[in-house]
């Protein structure tokens, strides 16, 4: 009796502890989920998709039509350059020299009868121009009459006409022996087209034909094979959004991988980007083409590649996790800590404003009074764009300074904040600007103004141009806020960013330390993570109301 008495009573006391840590927690039981900060390598990359490819292949055709009477070489054959790699069936194409050297020989003998036919009209003219002489002397001693002379000067002039039609039958007999040459001459060279030989030294990749099939060379030539030169370098061509494509340049670094080795990582090298964009499912993209080796011939050609061009590296940086940064914690989560609601939670434009968004504690903890600054017209709108003109001269550091005041306040900042971020993008373009100008050789002093393209039909560029014409965008810093879980208390901290890899962001300035625990999410039993509305779902309706698990 005396063991079960003391039993009740030990039941009793845990329950009493329970009840207690409870209500002292408002009722509601919570899991803070953190994640260290860390050091470690951040890659800033582009992520694409490309198809690796021969650097040159080569696709040969025939220039004339006929049957497949020999193949000399198949799939994955390595051929020299001069190789007969296939013949047609040339019987059509010897009769047809045949008929040519027939016709060139036809008209040969028509130029010969010309000649003939000239020599003798030549004579023929000789002498009639005798006999004229004779007619004359004739005609003076009165022995011939005047009709006989005329009719010797007429046949001298028959005889002229009769040798100038010679000279044109003679000029028409050697046109036609050039055509009939250039007819034996197209007829030889089909012959010559009937053997098919290799225009380089390379491996056949693709073979389209096979012995007896006819192919028809009429407005473009049948593709028989495709060789490619050498497949110890390949490339992979890869479309890089517009969005994407200001942040690669030639000679950055790409890692890829293809299904056809999971676990294997590959290396190559931004080689060119074209200048010629294409839409794909209403994106704009630009052909990349990105330069691989392959001394293992391990890489195929035609294997889709799946790689990220690195923009940016930094090695054993302090990073923090980009679920940190998403983090905001709701007016609830505060209530259910029973702690005052930061100006930093309350979300923008709502500062001052009645209701939850302005700092209500949801009914759970205290309601904190946010002062608001005053507005109306005459001196207070003269006294604010006063104050706003002193802020668009003071340096960046010190807006942040007067920013971090006005948030300490609980005032609204999103109009300072908004004039911030014009500030920023503009030294961003400055000092791009220069650093173009850097580039291009303009030294201090030089009044030579930053690159301007400016294109003419038929310009040859310099690399000089090319290298400007391709310069990535400056990293521009920007800032952040993370959250940190202290004596059961949500306490937010400024960061200045770097790059990101999407999982991690480089810290570039902060009072965070390797090691600091940053919160991720906020759990309740039976919740789902808080997390912000960046990252979660857009069709999902969000939780209502100020009970446990709705946060």
């Amino acid at each position: 009796m005396k063991r079960a008495l003391i039993v009740v009573v030990t039941v009793v006391a845990i329950g009493a502890a329970i009840a207690g840590y409870y209500i002292r927690r408002g009722g509601v039981d919570i899991t803070v989920n953190s994640t260290p900060v860390s050091e470690g390598d951040i890659v800033d990359a582009v992520a694409a998709t490309g198809t690796l490819q021969a650097v040159i292949s080569v696709t040969v055709g025939s220039q004339v039509s006929g049957n497949i009477a020999f193949l000399g070489a198949d799939f994955n054959s390595v051929v020299k350059k001069g190789q007969v790699i296939a013949k047609l069936d040339p019987t059509l194409f010897e009769a047809a020299v045949n008929s040519a050297k027939g016709q060139l020989g036809q008209t040969t003998a028509n130029l010969e009868n010309a000649k003939a036919q000239l020599a003798k009209d030549q004579a023929n003219l000789a002498y009639q121009k005798v006999a004229s002489e004779r007619a004359k002397v004739l005609r003076n001693k009165e022995l011939v009459t005047q009709d006989q002379l005329d009719q010797a000067n007429a046949s001298i002039d028959q005889a002229m006409a009769s040798v100038e039609l010679d000279k044109a039958s003679i000029l028409q007999a050697q046109a036609a022996i050039e055509q009939s040459k250039a007819l034996l001459n197209t007829a030889q060279t089909n012959l010559t087209n009937t053997v098919i030989i290799s225009p380089i030294n390379g491996i056949v990749t693709q073979r389209s034909v096979d012995v007896g099939q006819t192919v028809q060379a009429s407005m473009t030539a049948p593709t028989l094979f495709v060789i490619a030169e050498d497949l110890t370098q390949l490339q992979v061509s890869a479309n890089i959004d517009e969005s994407d494509v200001g942040r690669v340049t030639p000679g950055q670094d790409v890692l890829f991988r293809v299904d056809a080795f999971p676990g294997a990582e590959f290396h190559g090298r931004v080689g060119q980007i074209r200048l010629n964009p294409t839409i794909v499912n209403n994106v704009t993209v630009y052909a990349t083409m990105i330069n691989v080796p392959n001394d293992d011939l391990r890489l195929k050609p035609g294997m889709t590649a799946n790689l990220k061009v690195q923009v940016a590296r930094k090695p054993g940086v302090l990073r923090v996790p980009n679920a940190a940064l998403r983090f905001r914690p709701s007016l609830d989560a505060f209530a259910a800590l029973n702690q005052p609601v930061p100006p930093e939670a309350l979300p923008r434009g709502g500062r001052g404003g009645p209701g939850r968004g302005a700092g209500s504690s949801g009914g759970n903890g205290p309601a904190v009074q946010i002062p608001q600054a005053p507005r109306g017209g005459g001196d207070t709108d003269n006294r604010q764009q006063r104050q706003m003109e002193r802020f668009k001269g003071m340096s960046p550091d010190e807006q942040r300074q007067f920013v971090a005041r006005l948030v300490e306040r609980g005032l609204d900042t999103s109009e300072f904040e908004a004039v911030m971020e014009k500030s920023a993008d503009k030294n961003a373009g400055k000092k791009a600007e220069k650093n173009v100008e850097k580039n291009a050789g303009n030294g201090p002093g030089k009044t030579k103004p930053a690159f301007v393209y400016k294109p003419r039909y038929g310009e040859e560029q310099n690399s000089e141009t090319i290298a400007r014409l391709f310069a990535t965008s400056p990293q521009v810093e920007t800032t952040g806020r993370v959250w940190l879980y202290v004596n059961r208390q949500l306490k937010p901290v400024a960061v200045r960013l770097g790059i990101t890899d999407g999982t991690f962001t480089e810290l570039r300035g902060g009072d965070l330390q390797d090691g600091t625990q940053v919160v991720t999410g906020i759990l309740t039993p039976g919740s789902r993570p808080q997390a912000t509305g960046a990252t979660g779902n857009p069709f999902q309706q969000p939780n209502r109301g100020g009970g446990p698990g709705r946060f």
